[in-house]
């Protein structure tokens, strides 16, 4: 108002014509309106990041009718392989990962909704607790990120949870990656000189090319995303976003991709799993 007051008599100090004066006043509310639209679509954003919303959310009808049925879903090619890669026997010590573990559906439900997390004083993402058993466990060679075997694993290790909530949390063992995490989320990068946050959480909601800008929540990896025509991890899509803003892109199985998607993961704690999911 005190803006609006001081506009308004600089109008009638300048102006006697009352017709120049009923024009300008016209223009100046004009201005504040647009001014205060703005505002208002740029606020709305960051309170949408009080309700989480995952993108699935955010996708067509036939997209989403895609991720829902399984005969629909391609991620499902992955998951059948990770299933019979489950039963295979592997390594030196010829043991197949059933043989540890028995049957997934009962043994693996709820860990995909728990990684990352500290195991033995490292910090350990999925893929990283695999290839961790088959070093260990199996003695066979660890299988590079998103090779075909290593995405399969995953999908069907992730799948037993699906439904479940995300159940990430901060603890005195994991606290110091959280935070690190946490940093590299919100830490400027690249020539572009942008961060997650300023995505994902200034501008989430907002249109970006056409799209609308998603809350960056990883609840549904590895996905099957179109632009892809295959299947992915969550790094392959962080690494992704890095190469967009023209930074230098975290190697694959890194400390600091440890630290993201522990931050990611638990930033989107409560939310159900989706993986496999389907992405545009």
């Amino acid at each position: 108002m005190t803006v609006m007051k001081l506009l308004i008599k600089h109008v009638l100090q300048f102006h006697k014509s009352s017709v120049h004066v009923v024009i300008y006043l016209r223009r100046i509310t004009l201005c504040c309106s647009i001014l205060l639209a703005a505002t208002a679509s740029m606020a709305a954003p960051q309170g949408a990041i009080n309700s989480k919303q995952s993108s699935y959310e955010l996708m067509t009808a036939e997209n989403k009718a895609m991720q829902d049925d399984p005969s629909l879903n391609p991620a499902m090619f992955w998951v059948a392989e990770g299933e019979s890669l489950w039963q295979t026997k592997s390594g030196p010590k010829n043991i197949a990962c059933t043989s540890c573990h028995g049957d997934a559906k009962k043994s693996m439900r709820g860990i995909a909704t728990q990684l990352p997390k500290m195991i033995n004083g490292k910090l350990q993402t999925l893929e990283g607790q695999i290839n961790q058993c088959r070093s260990a466990q199996q003695g066979a060679p660890v299988l590079p990120y998103e090779s075909k075997e290593l995405l399969a694993l995953t999908a069907y290790v992730a799948i037993q949870s699906k439904g479940m909530p995300i159940a990430v949390k901060e603890t005195p063992a994991n606290q110091g990656q959280l935070k690190k995490g946490q940093q590299w989320f919100q830490e400027r990068m690249g020539q572009l000189n942008l961060s997650c946050a300023q995505c994902h959480e200034d501008r989430a909601g907002l249109k970006l090319g056409g799209s609308l800008i998603p809350q960056g929540h990883p609840n549904a990896y590895p996905i099957y995303r179109l632009e892809w025509q295959t299947l992915g991890s969550v790094q392959r899509r962080l690494r992704n976003c890095m190469s967009g803003v023209r930074a230098q892109q975290f190697e694959y199985g890194s400390p600091e991709m440890a630290q993201l998607e522990l931050f990611l993961m638990w930033r989107a704690r409560g939310m159900p799993l989706e993986a496999p999911g389907v992405r545009p």
